[in-house]
Protein backbone atom coordinates (compact mmCIF):
# COMPACT_ATOMS: atom_id res chain seq x y z
CA UNK A 1 0.00 0.00 0.00
CA UNK A 2 1.73 3.65 -0.93
CA UNK A 3 1.41 6.51 1.23
CA UNK A 4 -1.65 7.86 -0.40
CA UNK A 5 -3.47 4.82 0.01
CA UNK A 6 -2.30 4.89 3.89
CA UNK A 7 -3.88 8.48 4.19
CA UNK A 8 -7.39 7.15 2.60
CA UNK A 9 -7.14 4.24 4.92
CA UNK A 10 -6.75 6.49 7.97
CA UNK A 11 -9.28 8.97 7.03
CA UNK A 12 -11.46 6.46 6.29
CA UNK A 13 -10.81 4.98 9.44
CA UNK A 14 -12.27 8.46 11.16
CA UNK A 15 -15.74 8.58 12.95
CA UNK A 16 -17.84 10.53 10.23
CA UNK A 17 -17.72 13.37 12.67
CA UNK A 18 -14.20 13.70 13.24
CA UNK A 19 -13.66 13.67 9.33
CA UNK A 20 -15.86 16.86 8.84
CA UNK A 21 -14.37 18.69 11.93
CA UNK A 22 -10.90 18.04 10.06
CA UNK A 23 -11.99 19.01 6.73
CA UNK A 24 -13.74 22.12 8.69
CA UNK A 25 -9.99 22.97 10.04
CA UNK A 26 -8.49 22.35 6.82
CA UNK A 27 -10.75 24.84 5.39
CA UNK A 28 -9.72 27.28 8.10
CA UNK A 29 -6.50 27.12 7.93
CA UNK A 30 -6.97 27.53 4.21
CA UNK A 31 -7.93 31.01 4.40
CA UNK A 32 -5.30 31.90 7.29
CA UNK A 33 -2.51 30.94 5.03
CA UNK A 34 -4.36 33.37 2.22
CA UNK A 35 -4.52 36.19 4.87
CA UNK A 36 -0.91 36.01 6.00
CA UNK A 37 0.22 35.85 2.82
CA UNK A 38 -2.28 38.60 1.90
CA UNK A 39 -0.98 40.60 5.12
CA UNK A 40 3.03 39.96 4.14
CA UNK A 41 1.87 41.30 0.72
CA UNK A 42 -0.28 44.20 1.66
CA UNK A 43 3.07 45.59 4.16
CA UNK A 44 5.60 45.43 1.69
CA UNK A 45 3.36 46.67 -1.71
CA UNK A 46 0.45 48.14 -0.10
CA UNK A 47 -3.13 47.43 0.23
CA UNK A 48 -3.63 48.02 -3.71
CA UNK A 49 -0.52 45.89 -4.85
CA UNK A 50 -1.53 42.74 -2.61
CA UNK A 51 -5.48 43.18 -3.76
CA UNK A 52 -4.18 43.11 -7.05
CA UNK A 53 -2.28 39.65 -6.41
CA UNK A 54 -4.76 38.20 -4.50
CA UNK A 55 -7.44 39.20 -7.07
CA UNK A 56 -5.63 36.95 -9.80
CA UNK A 57 -4.66 34.40 -7.74
CA UNK A 58 -8.56 33.67 -6.44
CA UNK A 59 -9.61 34.05 -10.43
CA UNK A 60 -7.15 30.87 -10.82
CA UNK A 61 -8.42 29.53 -8.08
CA UNK A 62 -12.29 29.47 -9.09
CA UNK A 63 -11.55 27.66 -12.30
CA UNK A 64 -9.56 25.15 -10.48
CA UNK A 65 -11.82 24.83 -7.55
CA UNK A 66 -14.67 24.50 -10.24
CA UNK A 67 -13.26 21.86 -12.40
CA UNK A 68 -12.18 19.53 -9.24
CA UNK A 69 -15.23 19.55 -7.38
CA UNK A 70 -17.48 18.64 -10.88
CA UNK A 71 -15.15 16.03 -11.27
CA UNK A 72 -15.45 14.56 -7.43
CA UNK A 73 -18.93 15.48 -7.05
CA UNK A 74 -19.77 14.22 -10.49
CA UNK A 75 -21.58 17.22 -11.32
CA UNK A 76 -22.83 17.02 -15.18
CA UNK A 77 -25.33 19.84 -15.49
CA UNK A 78 -24.08 22.94 -16.49
CA UNK A 79 -26.85 25.44 -15.21
CA UNK A 80 -26.90 27.75 -11.95
CA UNK A 81 -28.29 24.95 -9.60
CA UNK A 82 -25.04 22.51 -10.79
CA UNK A 83 -22.91 25.74 -10.36
CA UNK A 84 -24.61 26.63 -6.73
CA UNK A 85 -24.56 22.59 -5.88
CA UNK A 86 -20.59 23.20 -6.14
CA UNK A 87 -20.12 26.55 -4.93
CA UNK A 88 -21.67 25.60 -1.32
CA UNK A 89 -18.89 22.47 -1.57
CA UNK A 90 -16.45 25.23 -2.02
CA UNK A 91 -13.34 26.35 0.25
CA UNK A 92 -15.00 29.95 -0.24
CA UNK A 93 -18.91 28.86 1.00
CA UNK A 94 -18.33 26.10 3.51
CA UNK A 95 -17.82 26.77 7.01
CA UNK A 96 -19.56 30.68 6.85
CA UNK A 97 -21.49 30.54 9.77
CA UNK A 98 -23.89 33.69 8.50
CA UNK A 99 -23.96 32.76 4.70
CA UNK A 100 -27.07 32.91 3.56
CA UNK A 101 -28.51 31.53 0.18
CA UNK A 102 -32.07 32.60 -1.41
CA UNK A 103 -32.37 30.08 -4.24
CA UNK A 104 -34.81 30.62 -7.30
CA UNK A 105 -35.23 28.48 -10.52
CA UNK A 106 -32.20 30.58 -12.89
CA UNK A 107 -31.42 33.08 -9.97
CA UNK A 108 -29.31 32.77 -6.53
CA UNK A 109 -28.39 35.54 -4.45
CA UNK A 110 -25.64 34.91 -1.73
CA UNK A 111 -25.44 37.21 1.35
CA UNK A 112 -22.77 37.40 4.08
CA UNK A 113 -23.95 38.86 6.96
CA UNK A 114 -20.80 38.57 9.30
CA UNK A 115 -17.74 38.33 7.40
CA UNK A 116 -14.92 36.77 10.00
CA UNK A 117 -12.04 38.41 7.27
CA UNK A 118 -13.79 42.05 7.48
CA UNK A 119 -14.26 41.66 11.70
CA UNK A 120 -10.99 40.51 12.17
CA UNK A 121 -9.42 43.56 10.31
CA UNK A 122 -11.48 45.84 11.80
CA UNK A 123 -10.52 44.33 15.76
CA UNK A 124 -7.04 44.92 14.56
CA UNK A 125 -7.17 48.36 13.67
CA UNK A 126 -6.98 48.01 10.40
CA UNK A 127 -9.16 48.73 7.43
CA UNK A 128 -11.68 46.76 5.71
CA UNK A 129 -10.26 44.55 2.77
CA UNK A 130 -10.92 45.97 -0.54
CA UNK A 131 -12.41 42.71 -1.43
CA UNK A 132 -15.26 43.40 -4.39
CA UNK A 133 -12.89 42.36 -7.26
CA UNK A 134 -11.26 39.37 -5.44
CA UNK A 135 -14.53 37.58 -4.57
CA UNK A 136 -15.90 38.69 -8.32
CA UNK A 137 -13.23 37.12 -10.06
CA UNK A 138 -13.43 34.07 -8.01
CA UNK A 139 -16.98 33.99 -8.88
CA UNK A 140 -17.13 34.66 -12.40
CA UNK A 141 -13.97 32.35 -12.93
CA UNK A 142 -16.19 29.49 -11.17
CA UNK A 143 -19.18 30.10 -13.11
CA UNK A 144 -17.41 29.78 -16.29
CA UNK A 145 -16.53 26.73 -15.52
CA UNK A 146 -20.03 25.24 -15.53
CA UNK A 147 -21.49 27.96 -18.38
CA UNK A 148 -20.39 30.69 -20.43
CA UNK A 149 -23.73 32.17 -19.77
CA UNK A 150 -23.85 32.29 -16.28
CA UNK A 151 -23.64 36.05 -15.00
CA UNK A 152 -22.64 36.99 -11.70
CA UNK A 153 -23.18 40.51 -10.50
CA UNK A 154 -21.69 42.19 -7.31
CA UNK A 155 -24.86 43.98 -5.28
CA UNK A 156 -22.66 44.73 -2.19
CA UNK A 157 -18.91 44.14 -1.16
CA UNK A 158 -16.33 46.20 0.20
CA UNK A 159 -14.83 49.06 -0.84
CA UNK A 160 -18.56 49.59 -1.31
CA UNK A 161 -20.92 51.09 1.17
CA UNK A 162 -22.39 48.52 3.11
CA UNK A 163 -24.83 47.59 5.85
CA UNK A 164 -23.42 46.49 9.48
CA UNK A 165 -25.50 43.04 9.36
CA UNK A 166 -24.63 42.41 4.98
CA UNK A 167 -20.92 42.79 4.28
CA UNK A 168 -21.15 41.10 1.04
CA UNK A 169 -24.47 39.87 -1.71
CA UNK A 170 -23.90 38.49 -5.26
CA UNK A 171 -26.24 37.58 -7.79
CA UNK A 172 -26.13 34.63 -10.03
CA UNK A 173 -27.96 33.98 -12.90
CA UNK A 174 -28.23 32.70 -16.13
CA UNK A 175 -27.94 35.42 -18.89
CA UNK A 176 -30.85 35.28 -21.97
Amino acid sequence: MNAREMDRQKLMDLPKEKLVDLMFMHIRDLWAVDGLYFLGIEERFGTEGATEIDRKVWEVMGKIEARRLKETLEIHGNDVQAMITALSASSWALDIEDREIELEKDRVKIRNTNCRTQKTRLKKGMDEFPCRMVRWDYLKAFAKEFNEKIVVECNVCPPGEHPEDLWCEWIIMMRE
